[in-house]
């Protein structure tokens, strides 16, 4: 490995260990680190790769990270770049999902954890506040914002979801006032990228339907998620409990919204959630059982977005072109943000509805909002406050 390769993936753990608060959060620390200090890149290549990550399925965030990788040294750098980046939060998730296990042994209390899903929820308020505000930009995109909420609160099913977002860049095109959205450009696709991501997908299938396999099926599971969600790791959050918790019943529904706490508290992509999922519904077995379902769930759902980036990053000076794919994104944005309010609802009711609980949500959405207190210190405070009551 050359030896500015190796100064990049140091530059790149540095981000890992400094990106709290998901993809804007971690926009700001690419800005400072790659783009300020090192110069990798300019900050308007820096904010087309983030337009380019915007619309495709995936960790966006993420996604931007491994484009500039791939940017820098080609593909085997780019997917060197994910497992430096997500490879410290995804080991600590995994070790998280072995906690109840713990704390039964050693007989400390799992009541510190009780206080993690209001927790939780004030975290998915406020990004749900914000994002609203950000995509509810006319009529259409507030009806589209409602609308989305509605639906995928009235039905949970995990196939609802990617048809309402379509359904939402499709409505956005439809209103558009623009005119030649889809004017033809000419590009060259390296092909092999989109054969492996599909090859993955149906590989996993066919395999888990002959094996019955918890763990083929988690990857696989976790690989559809992975590329079925636009708009980040607040987005994957209702897939994952309508499909695992509600539909599979793979790990309760506080145990889902304790690891969301704790992963609040950590830097790196949202997205890692996934090895604590995974490391729950493969509890039953071994330890190292365990631990594989955890990595096998963290691949799946780093997976499709590396394939993608990989398939589109090279024909992006052409894509970028078409004015109809922003206009969609527009649409599919404004759903997602109604996505992520009826998460909040529903994790709300899930977690118990009690004076405590709605203090420690709203404590929770102002400490975010003064900045007075960081992600971590405000998960620190909360297993406190559930040591002492």
């Amino acid at each position: 490995m050359k030896k500015y390769e190796i100064e990049f993936l140091k530059d790149v753990l540095l981000c890992s260990l400094g990106a709290y608060g998901g993809p804007e959060a971690h926009y700001g620390v690419y800005t400072d680190q790659l783009v300020i200090k090192k110069k990798y890149l300019t900050e308007e290549e820096l904010l087309e790769l983030i337009a380019l990550t915007g619309i495709l399925p995936g960790p966006s965030s993420t996604q931007t990270i491994i484009a500039i990788g791939y940017k820098v040294g080609g593909p085997v750098l780019g997917f060197l770049t994910l497992l430096v980046w997500a490879l410290p939060v995804i080991s600590i998730m995994i070790l998280l999902s072995f906690s109840s296990t713990f704390f039964e042994k050693t007989g400390i209390s799992n009541d510190i954890l009780k206080y993690i899903g209001p927790m939780a929820v004030g975290f998915i308020l406020l990004a749900a506040w914000r994002l609203g505000k950000k995509v509810i930009q006319d009529k259409v995109t507030a009806f589209l914002f409602f609308f989305g909420g509605g639906i995928t609160y009235l039905y949970r099913q995990p196939w609802v979801f990617p048809l309402v977002l379509l359904a939402g860049g499709l409505v956005k095109i439809i209103t558009s006032k623009k005119r030649k959205l889809w004017a033809p450009v000419i590009v060259k696709p390296p092909w092999k990228y989109l054969i492996l991501f599909i090859g993955f997908f149906l590989g996993s299938v066919l395999i888990g339907m002959i094996t019955k396999n918890t763990l083929i099926e988690l990857f696989q599971r976790f690989y559809q998620y992975g590329f079925l969600v636009i708009g980040g790791g607040q987005v994957l959050i209702p897939y994952i409990f309508s499909d695992i918790v509600e539909n599979q019943g793979y790990l309760s529904s506080q145990e889902f919204l304790t690891g969301f706490g704790l992963v609040q508290g950590l830097p790196g992509p949202m997205f890692s959630f996934s090895a604590y999922v995974g490391g729950m519904a493969s509890r039953d077995g071994s330890p190292l059982y365990q631990i594989v379902g955890g990595l096998l769930s963290g691949l799946g759902i780093f997976l499709p977005g590396v394939l993608l980036i990989y398939f589109v990053y090279p024909i992006w000076e052409e894509l970028k072109k078409i004015p109809g794919i922003k206009v969609a994104l527009g649409g599919i944005t404004a759903v997602a943000g109604g996505l992520i309010t009826t998460a909040a609802i529903l994790l709300m009711r899930e977690s118990g509805c009690n004076i405590i609980h709605f203090l420690i949500t709203i404590g929770t959405v102002l400490l975010l909002k003064t900045k007075k207190i960081p992600a971590p210190g405000i998960v620190f405070l909360v297993l406190v406050l559930g040591y002492i009551l």
